[in-house]
């Protein structure tokens, strides 16, 4: 994810973003590549001196490429709030939240530029059960909404699950399955590393059928 960011340069080979190769390019050429992503960062690094305002505003007015003329600035922060279903929390700071509702804030900052690419660095980690969920809720209504790209690195195979085989529902605000014939089910492809090397990419299908031990480790085999 760094490196799609160009935040880090590779070791070798080259990476594409929006078909510009940005293995060697300047920081500031990279600016404008960065406006078109959102990231959320593990453990969601906003700004502890911030208050969420501030916070999720960030992007619109520091982002070179991006022309948020100032009088759209605070309705941009407040419908990307209120997708993420954090009304009335402006003057609030990170530390006076909860971990999932600093995640939540940390993904209306990554939205709230509305960008065509989304990269998330494990979304759910360190999260209960019941709010891992939302924040995936989230993750496939913004993806389904806008008709985002989605990139999630996780280590939660459940994760990968809701993305895969669920869409979001914009009547009752819920996820619903999609149908295993339903010809507009996104292609979704799963793909496990270890040691810094590819050992699975391909289906879900195929990857719950692996007999390989560490790949079975992933995977909860149905009975």
């Amino acid at each position: 994810l760094k490196t799609a960011l160009g935040l880090q340069r590779p070791d070798s080979g080259t990476v594409y973003v929006f078909g510009q190769d940005i293995s060697r390019m300047r920081e500031r050429e990279l600016f404008e590549i960065r406006s078109k992503i959102g990231m959320l960062f593990q453990e969601s690094a906003l700004f502890d001196s911030l208050n969420i305002e501030e916070n999720v505003s960030y992007p619109l007015l520091n982002q070179p490429s991006i022309h948020c003329p100032a009088t759209d600035v605070l309705p941009r922060v407040e419908e990307a709030l209120k997708f993420v279903e954090l009304q009335g929390i402006l003057e609030k700071f990170p530390s006076e939240l909860s971990g999932g509702m600093r995640r939540r804030a940390a993904i209306a900052r990554a939205v709230v530029t509305q960008p065509p690419l989304l990269l998330y660095d494990s979304p759910t980690a360190g999260l209960d059960p019941i709010t891992a969920h939302t924040i995936m809720a989230l993750v496939v209504k913004e993806r389904d909404v806008n008709k985002t790209t989605t990139l999630i690195v996780t280590y939660r195979y459940q994760d990968g699950n809701l993305m895969a085989n669920f869409r979001y529902n914009p009547e009752n605000g819920g996820l619903d399955p999609i149908g295993k014939d339903n010809s507009s089910a996104p292609r979704t492809l799963f793909m496990i590393l270890r040691d810094g090397q590819v050992v699975f990419e391909g289906p879900q299908t195929e990857l719950e059928a692996s007999a390989d031990p560490y790949i079975s480790k992933f995977v909860k085999h149905r009975e």
